[in-house]
């Protein structure tokens, strides 16, 4: 299938970033990189490519991931995986019934010998926070994090700090039908950019990883880092400039109108919702080696960006089929919507 784009730079200003220069053409990391991060992290986290790349492309587009699984799908090595081949901070914070606030942003201690108050920084200074199931945390000590998320920030006492740059916050929540969990709430589920499944390894995959667990080496460990914190900034800078035909946009505009008309839904999707599969979709051209969008993009990230925030009509049951209910109707949706060629 061919695609024809007639390109108008300022058609619409969602195309445009004013706020970031980007980096000059000499110092841009070549996108061949994105697939040899990719396939860097594949090493270790077996059989799943598609989810690395969709890990990938919410960093770029300085988003943040939920995954809802089961335990022990590999959720902390493929965090701890890009961090290493991405060359930054990694820190993994476990949540808890009494976790406070403080004990994930930081604290203000009083230092007797300076007679004066130090921020001591809490672990989500790091580029790549691992929240290991959030929603065993009570609702306050959530908010703080997503807080953190939406503003690049923590503010101690009246002490505004910024996080590190690129940020990313992978966070892991239980099926709500387990003992001594918070759900999220609708308003705090749409604040993260994608919302992914990992699922079981198929057989060739998990023979590998039978095979390396012999190995008292932590298998990440033999991870190259394969660019540059700086390098990583710079890509994110260049998913403002992945090109758009209004065609595409008026696709996805017509996809998220299905969501809000529809009577199968109770919530459809919002206008930060509409932004997020926009800008995702522009990262993942991106790590498919591509400076434009085509329809596949738009296709291939409504499920991961949008199914955490919709909700279908008289839902019930557990977090997974609520989902699963979700995704299904997104899917109907994406049958019903004519894409460009």
């Amino acid at each position: 299938m061919l695609y024809f784009f007639a390109f108008e730079p300022a058609w619409n200003p969602l195309l445009s970033d004013t706020t970031a220069p980007a980096p000059t053409r000499e110092s841009r990391p070549s996108l061949e990189l994105l697939d040899h991060l990719v396939q860097e992290v594949e090493t270790v986290f077996h059989g799943k490519r598609e989810v690395v790349r969709l890990a990938v492309a919410a960093l770029l587009a300085r988003g943040h991931i939920l995954f809802e699984d089961v335990p022990g799908v590999g959720k902390t090595t493929l965090s701890h995986a890009l961090a290493k081949a991405l060359g930054l901070g990694f820190r993994r914070i476990q949540f808890t019934s009494d976790l406070l606030p403080s004990d994930v942003l930081g604290v203000s201690v009083y230092n007797p010998k300076t007679l004066s108050f130090e921020i001591r920084e809490g672990p989500i200074f790091a580029n790549v926070v691992l929240a290991d199931e959030i929603n065993r945390a009570p609702p306050r000590t959530q908010s703080g994090l997503l807080e953190a998320m939406q503003d690049g920030s923590v503010t101690i006492d009246d002490r505004t700090m910024e996080l590190p740059k690129p940020f990313l916050v992978m966070a892991t929540q239980n099926p709500l039908e387990h003992h001594g969990t918070y759900p999220l709430p609708e308003s705090q589920l749409d604040r993260f950019l994608m919302r992914i499944t990992i699922g079981y390894p198929d057989g060739e995959a998990e023979r590998r990883i039978l095979a390396e667990s012999r190995s008292l080496e932590p298998v990440v460990d033999r991870l190259q880092t394969v660019l540059s914190p700086q390098q990583v900034v710079q890509l994110q800078n260049r998913v403002e400039e992945v090109e758009v035909d209004p065609a595409i946009l008026d696709y996805l505009m017509a996809i998220v109108h299905k969501t809000r008309t529809t009577g199968k839904l109770r919530i459809g999707v919002s206008p930060r919702g509409n932004i997020a599969v926009f800008r995702a979709a522009r990262a993942y051209a991106l790590t498919r080696g591509r400076t434009y969008l085509i329809p596949d993009d738009v296709r291939d990230l409504i499920v991961p960006c949008l199914a955490h925030r919709i909700l279908p009509a008289g839902a019930s049951g557990s977090a997974f089929d609520v989902h699963d209910e979700a995704a299904a109707i997104l899917e109907g949706i994406l049958e019903e919507v004519e894409a460009p060629v």
